[in-house]
Protein backbone atom coordinates (compact mmCIF):
# COMPACT_ATOMS: atom_id res chain seq x y z
CA UNK A 1 0.00 0.00 0.00
CA UNK A 2 1.26 3.35 -0.80
CA UNK A 3 2.59 5.52 2.24
CA UNK A 4 3.39 8.74 2.11
CA UNK A 5 4.96 9.38 5.08
CA UNK A 6 7.07 6.20 4.59
CA UNK A 7 8.55 7.78 1.49
CA UNK A 8 9.55 11.41 2.67
CA UNK A 9 12.92 12.00 3.74
CA UNK A 10 13.21 11.74 7.67
CA UNK A 11 14.89 15.47 7.67
CA UNK A 12 11.90 16.83 5.61
CA UNK A 13 9.21 15.73 7.62
CA UNK A 14 10.95 17.13 10.80
CA UNK A 15 12.03 20.31 9.01
CA UNK A 16 10.58 23.58 9.65
CA UNK A 17 9.89 25.73 6.29
CA UNK A 18 11.05 28.88 5.78
CA UNK A 19 8.62 31.65 6.75
CA UNK A 20 8.59 34.74 4.36
CA UNK A 21 6.73 38.01 5.38
CA UNK A 22 4.47 37.16 2.30
CA UNK A 23 3.51 33.88 4.17
CA UNK A 24 2.96 35.45 7.41
CA UNK A 25 0.67 38.29 5.76
CA UNK A 26 -1.02 37.99 2.45
CA UNK A 27 -3.67 40.69 2.39
CA UNK A 28 -3.97 44.04 0.89
CA UNK A 29 -2.14 47.47 2.94
CA UNK A 30 -1.37 50.77 2.20
CA UNK A 31 2.45 50.72 4.02
CA UNK A 32 4.32 47.23 3.79
CA UNK A 33 7.50 47.37 5.75
CA UNK A 34 7.98 44.02 6.55
CA UNK A 35 10.09 42.70 4.11
CA UNK A 36 12.97 44.69 3.96
CA UNK A 37 12.31 45.76 0.46
CA UNK A 38 13.02 49.21 -1.18
CA UNK A 39 10.19 51.44 -0.80
CA UNK A 40 10.69 53.36 -3.63
CA UNK A 41 8.39 51.71 -6.67
CA UNK A 42 10.22 50.31 -9.74
CA UNK A 43 7.19 47.62 -10.36
CA UNK A 44 8.95 45.32 -9.08
CA UNK A 45 10.51 46.57 -6.10
CA UNK A 46 7.88 44.27 -3.82
CA UNK A 47 8.37 40.35 -3.94
CA UNK A 48 6.43 38.22 -5.65
CA UNK A 49 3.32 35.90 -4.19
CA UNK A 50 5.49 33.00 -2.74
CA UNK A 51 2.09 30.85 -3.77
CA UNK A 52 1.54 32.28 -7.19
CA UNK A 53 -2.26 31.65 -6.39
CA UNK A 54 -3.38 34.04 -9.23
CA UNK A 55 -1.39 31.41 -11.30
CA UNK A 56 -2.63 28.52 -9.95
CA UNK A 57 -6.26 29.72 -9.86
CA UNK A 58 -6.31 30.44 -13.81
CA UNK A 59 -4.23 26.93 -14.54
CA UNK A 60 -6.68 25.31 -12.33
CA UNK A 61 -9.27 26.52 -14.73
CA UNK A 62 -7.43 25.16 -17.85
CA UNK A 63 -6.96 22.04 -16.34
CA UNK A 64 -9.64 21.52 -14.14
CA UNK A 65 -7.28 20.42 -10.95
CA UNK A 66 -7.73 22.50 -7.31
CA UNK A 67 -5.43 24.70 -6.75
CA UNK A 68 -4.06 22.57 -3.95
CA UNK A 69 -3.14 19.92 -6.08
CA UNK A 70 -0.95 22.61 -8.41
CA UNK A 71 3.02 23.53 -7.94
CA UNK A 72 4.88 26.12 -9.63
CA UNK A 73 8.82 25.50 -10.43
CA UNK A 74 11.56 27.30 -12.08
CA UNK A 75 10.87 24.84 -15.04
CA UNK A 76 10.19 21.50 -14.97
CA UNK A 77 14.10 20.87 -13.46
CA UNK A 78 13.02 22.20 -10.28
CA UNK A 79 9.93 20.09 -9.52
CA UNK A 80 12.58 17.26 -10.48
CA UNK A 81 15.13 18.26 -7.95
CA UNK A 82 12.73 18.89 -5.45
CA UNK A 83 11.42 15.70 -5.81
CA UNK A 84 14.51 14.21 -5.48
CA UNK A 85 15.39 16.17 -2.18
CA UNK A 86 12.05 15.03 -0.81
CA UNK A 87 11.90 11.51 -1.55
CA UNK A 88 15.34 10.22 -2.02
CA UNK A 89 17.59 9.68 0.93
CA UNK A 90 21.18 10.44 -0.30
CA UNK A 91 23.61 7.53 -0.83
CA UNK A 92 20.67 4.81 0.31
CA UNK A 93 17.74 5.05 -2.13
CA UNK A 94 17.72 4.72 -5.82
CA UNK A 95 15.30 5.88 -8.82
CA UNK A 96 14.25 3.84 -11.67
CA UNK A 97 14.26 5.89 -15.12
CA UNK A 98 13.80 4.22 -18.62
CA UNK A 99 15.85 4.55 -21.45
CA UNK A 100 16.31 6.44 -23.58
CA UNK A 101 14.56 9.77 -22.17
CA UNK A 102 14.69 13.09 -20.90
CA UNK A 103 18.39 13.73 -19.42
CA UNK A 104 17.88 15.92 -16.64
CA UNK A 105 16.25 13.25 -14.52
CA UNK A 106 19.83 11.36 -14.51
CA UNK A 107 21.44 13.98 -13.60
CA UNK A 108 19.47 15.24 -10.83
CA UNK A 109 20.08 11.97 -9.50
CA UNK A 110 23.58 12.24 -9.60
CA UNK A 111 23.68 15.59 -8.21
CA UNK A 112 21.73 14.48 -5.36
CA UNK A 113 24.07 11.34 -4.78
CA UNK A 114 20.96 9.04 -5.34
CA UNK A 115 21.64 5.71 -7.59
CA UNK A 116 20.10 5.12 -10.94
CA UNK A 117 18.61 1.65 -12.12
CA UNK A 118 17.79 2.06 -15.89
CA UNK A 119 15.15 -0.23 -17.99
CA UNK A 120 15.63 -0.22 -21.71
CA UNK A 121 12.36 0.67 -23.61
CA UNK A 122 11.32 -1.85 -26.07
CA UNK A 123 12.13 -1.17 -29.89
CA UNK A 124 8.94 0.96 -30.30
CA UNK A 125 10.19 3.10 -27.09
CA UNK A 126 7.16 2.15 -24.94
CA UNK A 127 7.21 0.68 -21.47
CA UNK A 128 8.20 -2.95 -20.39
CA UNK A 129 6.41 -3.07 -17.03
CA UNK A 130 7.49 -6.26 -15.77
CA UNK A 131 11.21 -4.99 -16.61
CA UNK A 132 10.61 -2.30 -14.61
CA UNK A 133 9.28 -3.67 -11.64
CA UNK A 134 11.53 -6.63 -11.09
CA UNK A 135 13.96 -4.58 -10.88
CA UNK A 136 12.46 -2.36 -8.54
CA UNK A 137 13.88 -2.94 -4.38
CA UNK A 138 12.54 -1.85 -1.42
CA UNK A 139 14.86 1.59 -1.88
CA UNK A 140 13.23 2.68 -5.06
CA UNK A 141 11.47 5.61 -4.38
CA UNK A 142 10.69 7.15 -8.04
CA UNK A 143 9.83 6.00 -11.37
CA UNK A 144 10.30 8.33 -14.11
CA UNK A 145 8.22 7.75 -17.38
CA UNK A 146 8.73 10.82 -20.21
CA UNK A 147 5.16 10.53 -22.53
CA UNK A 148 5.46 12.05 -24.86
CA UNK A 149 9.05 10.18 -24.60
CA UNK A 150 12.04 12.53 -25.44
CA UNK A 151 13.58 11.82 -27.51
CA UNK A 152 11.13 9.61 -29.54
CA UNK A 153 8.49 11.44 -29.46
CA UNK A 154 5.60 8.67 -28.78
CA UNK A 155 3.12 8.48 -26.31
CA UNK A 156 3.96 5.67 -23.86
CA UNK A 157 1.05 3.08 -23.50
CA UNK A 158 -1.44 4.46 -21.14
CA UNK A 159 -2.53 0.75 -19.78
CA UNK A 160 0.98 -0.18 -19.19
CA UNK A 161 1.87 3.08 -17.47
CA UNK A 162 -1.33 2.34 -15.12
CA UNK A 163 -0.10 -1.38 -13.93
CA UNK A 164 3.02 0.79 -12.70
CA UNK A 165 1.58 2.96 -10.81
CA UNK A 166 -0.72 -0.05 -9.45
CA UNK A 167 2.29 -1.97 -8.18
CA UNK A 168 4.59 0.39 -7.38
CA UNK A 169 4.48 1.93 -3.80
CA UNK A 170 6.93 4.46 -4.75
CA UNK A 171 6.07 7.85 -6.56
CA UNK A 172 5.59 7.61 -10.28
CA UNK A 173 6.21 10.67 -12.03
CA UNK A 174 4.77 10.97 -15.78
CA UNK A 175 6.31 14.34 -17.63
CA UNK A 176 3.99 15.39 -19.87
CA UNK A 177 5.97 18.62 -21.29
CA UNK A 178 4.40 17.13 -25.14
CA UNK A 179 1.05 16.55 -24.15
CA UNK A 180 -0.74 19.30 -25.92
CA UNK A 181 0.24 18.28 -29.41
CA UNK A 182 -1.18 14.90 -28.46
CA UNK A 183 -5.34 14.38 -28.99
CA UNK A 184 -5.08 12.83 -25.44
CA UNK A 185 -5.95 14.11 -21.68
CA UNK A 186 -2.89 12.47 -19.90
CA UNK A 187 -2.81 11.21 -16.55
CA UNK A 188 -3.81 15.07 -14.72
CA UNK A 189 -7.31 13.21 -15.21
CA UNK A 190 -6.22 10.39 -12.76
CA UNK A 191 -4.75 11.97 -10.02
CA UNK A 192 -8.03 11.35 -7.63
CA UNK A 193 -7.47 7.64 -8.52
CA UNK A 194 -3.67 7.01 -7.58
CA UNK A 195 -2.42 8.90 -5.03
CA UNK A 196 1.21 8.35 -5.99
CA UNK A 197 1.04 9.76 -9.36
CA UNK A 198 2.68 13.05 -10.17
CA UNK A 199 2.29 14.61 -13.31
CA UNK A 200 4.74 17.26 -15.30
CA UNK A 201 3.70 19.90 -17.69
CA UNK A 202 5.43 23.21 -18.36
CA UNK A 203 4.77 26.52 -20.36
CA UNK A 204 7.79 26.18 -22.24
CA UNK A 205 6.56 23.73 -25.40
CA UNK A 206 2.99 24.85 -26.47
CA UNK A 207 2.36 27.87 -24.71
CA UNK A 208 5.88 29.55 -26.37
CA UNK A 209 7.38 30.46 -23.09
CA UNK A 210 10.49 28.36 -22.67
CA UNK A 211 12.73 31.54 -22.05
CA UNK A 212 10.35 32.40 -18.48
CA UNK A 213 11.36 28.98 -16.61
CA UNK A 214 7.80 28.12 -15.53
CA UNK A 215 6.94 24.22 -14.80
CA UNK A 216 4.10 22.63 -13.72
CA UNK A 217 3.78 19.78 -11.08
CA UNK A 218 0.29 18.10 -10.63
CA UNK A 219 -0.24 15.87 -7.52
CA UNK A 220 -1.92 15.58 -4.57
CA UNK A 221 -2.34 18.18 -2.04
CA UNK A 222 0.04 16.63 0.56
CA UNK A 223 2.94 15.68 -2.17
CA UNK A 224 2.29 19.45 -2.99
CA UNK A 225 2.43 20.55 0.66
CA UNK A 226 5.96 18.52 1.02
CA UNK A 227 7.60 20.33 -2.08
CA UNK A 228 6.40 23.98 -1.35
CA UNK A 229 7.53 22.66 2.19
CA UNK A 230 11.54 22.86 0.62
CA UNK A 231 11.18 25.04 -2.11
CA UNK A 232 12.45 28.63 -2.42
CA UNK A 233 10.85 31.10 -0.71
CA UNK A 234 10.28 33.20 -3.91
CA UNK A 235 10.89 31.18 -6.97
CA UNK A 236 8.70 32.13 -9.39
CA UNK A 237 9.41 35.90 -10.18
CA UNK A 238 6.75 38.51 -10.95
CA UNK A 239 7.99 39.16 -14.44
CA UNK A 240 7.45 35.06 -14.97
CA UNK A 241 3.63 35.11 -13.08
CA UNK A 242 2.46 38.25 -14.88
CA UNK A 243 3.45 37.04 -18.92
CA UNK A 244 1.86 33.07 -17.63
CA UNK A 245 -0.90 34.74 -16.78
CA UNK A 246 -1.32 36.94 -19.65
CA UNK A 247 -0.57 33.66 -21.56
CA UNK A 248 -3.24 31.35 -19.88
CA UNK A 249 -5.49 34.28 -21.03
CA UNK A 250 -5.45 33.63 -24.40
CA UNK A 251 -5.35 29.77 -24.47
CA UNK A 252 -7.01 30.39 -28.34
CA UNK A 253 -3.34 31.55 -29.19
CA UNK A 254 -2.08 28.45 -27.77
CA UNK A 255 -4.24 26.17 -29.31
CA UNK A 256 -3.40 27.87 -32.90
CA UNK A 257 -0.49 26.97 -32.41
CA UNK A 258 -0.70 23.60 -31.85
CA UNK A 259 -2.53 22.99 -34.69
CA UNK A 260 0.14 24.47 -36.68
CA UNK A 261 2.40 22.77 -35.35
CA UNK A 262 0.99 19.55 -35.95
CA UNK A 263 -0.30 19.70 -39.66
CA UNK A 264 3.56 20.98 -40.17
CA UNK A 265 5.03 17.92 -38.05
CA UNK A 266 2.89 15.73 -40.26
CA UNK A 267 4.11 17.87 -43.95
CA UNK A 268 7.20 17.40 -42.53
CA UNK A 269 7.21 13.82 -41.94
CA UNK A 270 6.14 13.14 -45.29
CA UNK A 271 8.70 15.59 -46.87
CA UNK A 272 11.95 13.04 -44.91
CA UNK A 273 10.44 10.48 -45.65
CA UNK A 274 10.94 10.85 -49.50
CA UNK A 275 14.71 12.10 -48.74
CA UNK A 276 17.26 9.37 -49.89
CA UNK A 277 19.57 10.33 -46.67
CA UNK A 278 16.55 9.29 -44.51
CA UNK A 279 16.06 5.46 -43.52
CA UNK A 280 13.39 6.26 -41.06
CA UNK A 281 10.96 8.95 -39.13
CA UNK A 282 9.22 7.55 -36.06
CA UNK A 283 5.98 8.21 -35.12
CA UNK A 284 5.84 11.34 -33.05
CA UNK A 285 2.95 12.66 -30.78
CA UNK A 286 5.09 15.58 -30.16
CA UNK A 287 6.51 18.91 -31.59
CA UNK A 288 9.89 17.02 -32.88
CA UNK A 289 10.51 14.14 -34.97
CA UNK A 290 13.33 11.76 -34.60
CA UNK A 291 15.30 10.79 -37.62
CA UNK A 292 17.13 7.98 -38.88
CA UNK A 293 19.73 9.29 -41.23
CA UNK A 294 22.69 7.59 -43.04
CA UNK A 295 25.63 9.07 -41.44
CA UNK A 296 23.72 11.46 -38.52
CA UNK A 297 27.36 13.21 -37.17
CA UNK A 298 28.37 14.02 -40.89
CA UNK A 299 25.07 15.64 -41.84
CA UNK A 300 24.65 17.62 -38.45
CA UNK A 301 27.79 19.14 -39.12
CA UNK A 302 27.01 19.85 -42.73
CA UNK A 303 23.82 21.24 -41.60
CA UNK A 304 25.57 23.76 -38.70
CA UNK A 305 27.92 25.43 -41.81
CA UNK A 306 24.70 25.72 -43.59
CA UNK A 307 23.13 27.46 -40.79
CA UNK A 308 20.64 24.68 -39.83
CA UNK A 309 20.88 23.41 -36.23
CA UNK A 310 18.88 19.70 -35.11
CA UNK A 311 19.84 17.71 -32.34
CA UNK A 312 22.13 14.44 -32.78
CA UNK A 313 21.37 11.98 -30.58
CA UNK A 314 23.32 9.31 -31.96
CA UNK A 315 24.98 8.71 -28.36
CA UNK A 316 21.51 7.97 -26.73
CA UNK A 317 21.07 4.43 -26.32
CA UNK A 318 18.38 2.83 -29.33
CA UNK A 319 19.24 5.78 -31.21
CA UNK A 320 22.39 4.80 -33.43
CA UNK A 321 22.37 7.61 -36.65
CA UNK A 322 19.14 9.74 -35.03
CA UNK A 323 18.38 13.28 -35.33
CA UNK A 324 15.90 15.11 -33.18
CA UNK A 325 14.57 17.79 -35.87
CA UNK A 326 12.03 20.28 -34.00
CA UNK A 327 8.87 21.31 -35.87
CA UNK A 328 10.05 25.12 -37.40
CA UNK A 329 7.73 27.30 -38.55
CA UNK A 330 6.65 26.69 -42.55
CA UNK A 331 9.70 28.52 -43.61
CA UNK A 332 11.99 27.47 -41.44
CA UNK A 333 10.51 23.68 -42.33
CA UNK A 334 11.32 24.22 -45.97
CA UNK A 335 15.14 25.62 -45.57
CA UNK A 336 15.55 21.96 -43.77
CA UNK A 337 14.37 20.12 -46.68
CA UNK A 338 16.06 22.21 -49.20
CA UNK A 339 19.62 21.99 -47.52
CA UNK A 340 18.84 18.19 -46.69
CA UNK A 341 18.28 17.90 -50.27
CA UNK A 342 20.64 19.63 -51.53
CA UNK A 343 23.34 17.22 -49.53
Amino acid sequence: MFDLHKLVRKNVLELKPYSSARDEFQGQASVYLDANENPYSTGYNRYPDPHQAAVKEKLGEIKQVDPSRIFLGNGSDEAIDLLFRAFCEPGVDNVLIPQPTYGMYAVSADVNDVAIKSVKLTSKFDLDAKAILQICDSNTKLIFLCSPNNPSGNLLTREIAETILKEFTGLVVVDEAYIDFTNQPGFVPLLNQYPNLVVLQTLSKAWGLAGIRLGICFASPEIIQVLNKIKPPYNISILSQQVALDALNNETRKKEWVKEIIAEREKLKGQLKNLPLVMEVFPSDANFLLTRVTDAKDIYQKLVKRGVIVRDRTAVMLCDNCLRITVGTTEENQILIRELSAL
